[in-house]
């Protein structure tokens, strides 16, 4: 069984992507990682419902603190950012793969994640798992 890193920006995106890659052998743990999200209550709200969701389902996950806001200047950095850092967990926990719950969203840049995806890989050595994950994204709003 595969391990992969998932990072995830709120509960509602990771419940398809999650069940999708449990069903497709992968032995998933979360990282809920976004030093874009404003204001503080905003990002307390998916930080809740994220630890509701995974302590609901059994779904490992790490948090980073999000003590100081980095500011995300465009889309490219703010994927690079979120990417990387997921990246480097995977790495370091001896992961397989890492991947990202944006990949649910018809409103992200798909080729954009996937570039900057391959690229991080490239840079770190761990592999980068890309899937058009918005199959999904009307499953995922129903379950939220």
């Amino acid at each position: 069984m595969s391990k992969i890193l998932l990072h995830a920006c709120c509960a509602p995106c990771t419940t398809f992507t999650n069940k999708w890659l449990t069903l497709h052998g992968f032995e998933v743990s979360g990282f809920f990682y976004n030093p874009n999200i404003r204001p503080p209550e905003e990002y307390d709200k998916r930080l809740k419902t994220m630890e509701q969701y995974a302590a609901a389902v059994g779904l490992k996950v790490l948090y980073e603190p999000n003590d100081v806001q980095t500011e995300m200047d465009n889309c490219e950095n703010c994927c690079r950012v979120r990417l990387r850092k997921t990246a480097q967990l995977a790495k370091e926990l001896g992961c397989d793969f890492f991947s990202t719950t944006l990949l649910i969203s018809p409103y992200q840049d798909h080729e954009l994640l996937k570039t900057v995806g391959e690229q991080v890989s490239a840079e770190l050595g761990v592999a980068f798992f890309y899937h058009d994950f918005r199959e999904g994204f009307r499953e995922s709003q129903q379950v939220a």
